[in-house]
């Protein structure tokens, strides 16, 4: 097929329709997420840096609260296996009290696979199995070819070791949010959440030796010998970083300056009914974070919401 050929619809995709995208490429239950199904839910602390109130007024990064969390592999199939290198690792947290709560979802790498709406859901659509059980893969390398940027999370997989464990994995806020300190001047922030101890890798010959469920065991093993620490972090903005493209880094986003705002302390497993109950919403956001402007995030919190709405 010609890449001059793929046609992107006028309007952008309806949240709807990705939903039901996601959850016919792996024949998921109305009953489970459309995306990142497989999962543990825990609960712990979160302890604010005397630092916090430079970036955000935010009560629910600024003070003390309890944590509720949770882990999961990406996709709509809640059987994945762990070892998957191509797939997303997530880490989802609710902060803050009733009346000042944010929820961040971050996920194992620092961009998305689609700068828009009609991005994601064309390539979606390829990926729904056909007859033959397999996707349409012709159709999947010409949106490939026509829009590069659908490649750089690809990219970023196939440069990365496999992860050895959710408490040792970096995950990011792939977004822009713009964040309002205690003066009310507003800058934008990406968030990282760094596992205190750093970064736990495997090679390729010993991620292919491990069960299906690695990362949900040693998950137990780390929380029952003591708990999982993450460093929350802010990157600070510079003049001219890009805050509408999700699928690109900023500049030098690795060494530049970062602020923590604080530490979370993952105590214990929780039963996953305690999530499943309600969903993170990423559009829950106490006063002193904003919502970022890129299309990709304007159609999560709706996505979320009606996925939530299916399985209930």
């Amino acid at each position: 097929m010609s890449t001059s050929t793929i046609q992107f619809p006028v309007d952008s995709a309806a949240p709807a329709t990705i939903v039901d995208a996601l959850k016919a490429i792996a024949g998921a239950s109305p009953k489970l997420r459309a995306s990142f199904a497989k999962g543990q839910c825990v609960h712990g602390t979160y302890i604010p840096s005397d630092r916090a109130e430079e970036i955000t007024k935010s009560r629910s990064f600024t003070t003390p609260s309890r944590v509720l969390a949770r882990f999961s592999v990406g996709g709509s199939n809640p059987r994945i296996a762990d070892t998957d290198k191509l797939v997303l690792r997530g880490f989802s947290f609710k902060l803050g009290t009733a009346d000042h709560r944010s929820d961040i979802l971050t996920q194992s790498a620092p961009v998305h696979y689609a700068r828009t709406l009609d991005q994601m859901l064309a390539f979606l659509n390829a990926s729904i199995p056909g007859s033959d059980g397999k996707p349409d893969m012709e159709k999947i390398n010409a949106i490939f070819a026509a829009n590069p940027e659908t490649l750089h999370q690809a990219n970023y997989f196939a440069a990365h070791p496999l992860p050895a464990s959710f408490a040792g994995t970096t995950y990011w806020g792939v977004h822009a949010f713009p964040a309002t300190n205690s003066m009310d001047e507003t800058r934008f922030i990406k968030f990282k959440v760094a596992p205190v101890g750093g970064d736990v890798k495997l090679t390729e010959d010993k991620g292919k030796a491990n069960t299906v469920d690695f990362l949900h065991a040693d998950l137990e093993h780390r929380i029952a010998a003591g708990d999982a620490r993450f460093s929350v972090m802010a990157l600070l903005d510079r003049p001219g970083d890009p805050t509408m493209d999700v699928t690109i880094r900023w500049p030098d986003e690795d060494r530049r300056e970062a602020l923590r705002l604080g530490t979370i302390v993952i105590t214990a497993i929780e039963p996953n009914e305690a999530c499943d109950a309600t969903f993170f919403d990423p559009a829950n956001l106490a006063e002193g974070i904003g919502h970022p402007p890129d299309e990709i995030f304007a159609a999560r919190s709706a996505a979320y919401s009606i996925s939530f709405a299916k399985r209930r």
